[in-house]
Order: structure tokens, then C-alpha cells, then sequence
């Protein structure tokens, strides 16, 4: 009998986890309906006294995202003045969802992140996250990646589906 090899093991194969990157802290949703008469109409002056009246340090160290769940037709400044409100105590402030906010976190990590380690090195960005890491962090993972990558395919080394592959 032959030893059983484990060539995965033994590749050059650098495998990119963006669930590795993901930022500690929580996540907070600021819905202003609430704060809107009939959950539709922003009165500046009861809108105003709502955001004097909160508490903001319930959001320190938090990671806040501000939307209004109704279809409201909402001034740009109201959310800029929670989000300045916001600033002392929060760690980001975007306006939108959940997945939005995570989209956010992404965005700053990628557009910082040191890729010389895949420079001419086949890359695996790994599939099947536990934690909420939005679709938007795949797509800016494989664009920045392949600009010095050698090759980069995406899912688990056992079974991956190519993506880039560099032109000789």
C-alpha cells in the first residue's frame, strides 16, 4: 500500500478567511419611524427634542447603522445630525442595514489590507461563513486579491471554483 498524501497540505495554496478580518463589537440598527409623526412626517422640532431626549452613550463602542423602516421621505440632515450625535461614542455610523454596515467594515479593512503575501501565490478565498460577512466582501476579496495573485478560486481547497487566473 501507498501513504496516502495530503497534496492540499503540501501546495503553495494561501487560503484568505474573511471571517478572520471580521470586526469585534456590536451591532446596533437606529430606527427613526419612531421618532416621525404618524411614522411619515419629520417635524423638525419634535424630531430635534427625540434626538436631545436619547441617551447615545447606550451606543458606545457599537457599530450603528441609521435607517427609517417606513418610506418616509427623510432630509439628508436628519441622519447627519444623529450621526453626530453619534461620532463621541460609536465606532462607525453608516446610513442603511445591517448588511449595509457590514459592507462598510469590509470596504475599510480591504481597501487597507496588506496583499503583498499573495503576490505570484494561488489564493482560496474561503466560502461558508459563520459570521454575517456580506456578499459585497467577497466581490472587493477577489478584485483586490488578483492584482498579485498568481491564481485565486473561491469555496474550500477539496472543492473550489476557479475565478482569476494570471495571463502569462
Amino acid at each position: 500500500m501507498s501513504e496516502i498524501v495530503n497534496r492540499v497540505a503540501q501546495s503553495k495554496l494561501i487560503t484568505f478567511n474573511l471571517e478572520d478580518y471580521y470586526p469585534k463589537g456590536e451591532r446596533k440598527v437606529l430606527d427613526i419611524k419612531d421618532w416621525l409623526y404618524e411614522g411619515f412626517i419629520l417635524r423638525e422640532k419634535e424630531f430635534r427634542a427625540h434626538v436631545d431626549e436619547q441617551d447615545w452613550s447606550t451606543y458606545q463602542d457599537s457599530y450603528v447603522a441609521l435607517q427609517c423602516s417606513t418610506d418616509a421621505i427623510i432630509p439628508g440632515w436628519a441622519f447627519m445630525l444623529i450621526a453626530s450625535k453619534l461620532h463621541p461614542f460609536a465606532k462607525k455610523v453608516v446610513h442603511g442595514n445591517l448588511e449595509d454596515l457590514e459592507t462598510a467594515l469590509y470596504q475599510s479593512i480591504l481597501e487597507n489590507l496588506d496583499i503583498s503575501e499573495f503576490t505570484d501565490k494561488p489564493v482560496i478565498i474561503k466560502g461558508c461563513a459563520n459570521k454575517p460577512v456580506p456578499e459585497n466582501a467577497y466581490l472587493m476579496a477577489v478584485t483586490k486579491i488578483q492584482e498579485v495573485a498568481k491564481s485565486v478560486m473561491y469555496g474550500e481547497a477539496c472543492s473550489s471554483v476557479p475565478l482569476y487566473k494570471k495571463r502569462k
